[in-house]
Parts: C-alpha cells; sequence; structure tokens
C-alpha cells in the first residue's frame, strides 16, 4: 500500500518519522534526533534538539512581532497553528492554538529546527541572550528588601527553576512588594491547568517556610 493510500494519520506519523531520521548535524557527522516530550499543559509540546539552545538564559516568545529577535522563533510562527515559542537552555517549548492538532503540527516543527541547525543561524540576533521578550527578571522591589530578594532568587534558581524546566516552561521573578513574591509564568507554565496549584502549593510554601518575610506568591 502507498503512502498517498494510507490514512492521514499514519501519512503524518511517518513523515516524522522520516525528519527524525534523517536530521544530520551542520557538519554532515552523525544524525541530530529532534525528540518530543508532552508537558503538563496540553495546549504546549518540548522538543529537544540535543543541542544547546540558550547557553545562560530563556527566551519568551508570545507573538510574531517579538519573534523577529529570533530566527529560530520567527520560522516557527510562519507555521499555522503555532501561537507561542519558549527557548530554554536545551529545548524549544511550542504553545500551539486551541485548533490545532499535534499529529499536524510536529513535522513542520522538527522540520524548522533542523534546518535552523543545519544552516548554524544564530538562536538570538541580538548581541546579548537575555534581551528577548520575557527574558531576564525585573527590580520591582525595594532596595531595603534586597537580601530579602535575593533569598527568594536563590531558592527560584535552585529549586524551582530546574524542575519546571523539566517540563518545557520557566518561572521569572517579577517583583516583592509588601510581602508578595509576584512571578512571571513562560512556556509550559503559561496557561498550565496546574499552574495554580503549583504557586499556591509548590512555591508559595516552599517561600514562606524559608523567607519569613514572604506572605503570597502570584502569577503576573
Amino acid at each position: 500500500m502507498t503512502l498517498a493510500a494510507r490514512s492521514p494519520t499514519y501519512a503524518v506519523e511517518y513523515l516524522t518519522e522520516l525528519i527524525n531520521a534523517f536530521c544530520k548535524d551542520r557538519n554532515g557527522a552523525g544524525r541530530m534526533f529532534i525528540q518530543t516530550e508532552p508537558t503538563p499543559n496540553p495546549a504546549t509540546m518540548k522538543f529537544l534538539p540535543g543541542e544547546t539552545v540558550l547557553a545562560d538564559d530563556t527566551a519568551n516568545f508570545t507573538d510574531a512581532k517579538a519573534a523577529r529577535r529570533s530566527p529560530l522563533a520567527e520560522r516557527l510562527f510562519l507555521i499555522d497553528g503555532v501561537s507561542g515559542v519558549f527557548l530554554g537552555s536545551d529545548f524549544v517549548t511550542i504553545t500551539k492554538t486551541e485548533v490545532a492538532e499535534w499529529q499536524l503540527l510536529k513535522p513542520s516543527i522538527l522540520g524548522v529546527i533542523m534546518e535552523h541547525y543545519v544552516v548554524g543561524a544564530p538562536m538570538l540576533l541580538d548581541a546579548a541572550e537575555g534581551v528577548a521578550e520575557g527574558a531576564g527578571e525585573s527590580s520591582d522591589f525595594s532596595e531595603a528588601d534586597a537580601e530579602i530578594v535575593d533569598q527568594i532568587k536563590e531558592l527560584l534558581d535552585t529549586r524551582v527553576r530546574p524542575a519546571v524546566a523539566q517540563d518545557g516552561g520557566d518561572i521569572i521573578f517579577h517583583g516583592f512588594q509588601n510581602g508578595v513574591v509576584m512571578l512571571e509564568m513562560h512556556g509550559a507554565c503559561a496557561g498550565c491547568p496546574s499552574s495554580t496549584a503549583t504557586l499556591k502549593g509548590g512555591i508559595e510554601n516552599m517561600l514562606r517556610h524559608y523567607v519569613p518575610e514572604v506572605m503570597e506568591v502570584r502569577a503576573v
């Protein structure tokens, strides 16, 4: 039976396998296997190219205009059904529109990521990686709270961010005012059905335990 005679689902799966099987690295030596992983957020999927994506920071793009800073993100936004791109240390998290289907999106996404690495294009056009939308941290706190903020950031960097990165997301410190820690959710964390439980049941309880000055955690 020919590929055309089989079901659309089979054709998509077959093309996805072909893309994974023949992804070559930029030197043409060996094969580049791009792995995919589901996340707790059904609207997002994690793509792992087996290469460094952003070495020192993360970048979050929620629309095509912001994605102009990243050749890879800009290309991904050209795919119908892609509504968000998050670049992590060694992964790319894609957010899809509500009506889009992963089985139809995956071959196009894999192809764009593969081509980016084959060509050897930069991940970000800016000289510094931390300039993309949503990258870096806010300084919305009083100088008198600097020591408290340092404790909060250390806990986030050592105990929270590595864990949420496994799920294809990131949590960025946004500010601390009147006992309230403000955090920004990126990638798979943004819009995730379990994000509220993660904030209140996990992060808030941990911060309140180690930093008595913390009374509440809010998403911004």
